[in-house]
């Protein structure tokens, strides 16, 4: 008896295949089949700074670029991938059974939910995560207003 793989979607066709194409045509995006990614991104605040941290395991520091425009943070890079065939793991050679590792190019855009001061930030990278401190602009902190007695 030989057994044979399972592929419940190999087969199928997909109704929306090419109006997925269509829309990635029109937005840009890469061509159907490039592999795409994004790193996973959390964005906090406190009182005086608004904090994003980004996993970006595998990049170096130079591998990434940050700029703020306005009221949004870009961050942007690219991951190599080991060895000549792009977004494959380090094996070269053999059968490939499963690529869950993504390379490439990616970039995130984020909106900040407040003004922030572009030249006091501050961006740090270790095991694999970055963190950016952006301070929020003084005009937009809370302060205190004093009651004189009348």
């Amino acid at each position: 008896m030989t057994l044979v793989r399972f592929r419940p979607l190999s087969s199928a066709v997909d109704p929306f295949r090419d109006i997925n194409r269509l829309f990635d045509s029109a937005l840009g995006q890469p061509e159907w089949g490039e592999r795409r990614w994004a790193p996973a991104i959390e964005v906090s605040e406190t009182d005086d700074e608004i904090v994003v941290s980004a996993d970006l395991p595998g990049l170096n520091e130079k591998d990434i670029h940050l700029s703020v425009t306005g009221d949004f943070l870009t961050i942007k890079g690219e991951r190599q991938g080991k060895g000549e065939r792009q977004g494959k793991d380090e094996v070269s050679e053999g059968t490939h059974y499963r690529g869950e590792r993504w390379f490439g190019k990616f970039e995130r855009t984020l909106s900040l939910p407040v003004l922030v001061q572009t030249g006091q930030a501050k961006a740090t990278y270790r095991d694999g995560v970055l963190t950016v401190k952006l301070p929020k602009a003084e005009e937009i902190k809370p302060r205190e207003i004093k009651i004189e007695a009348a």
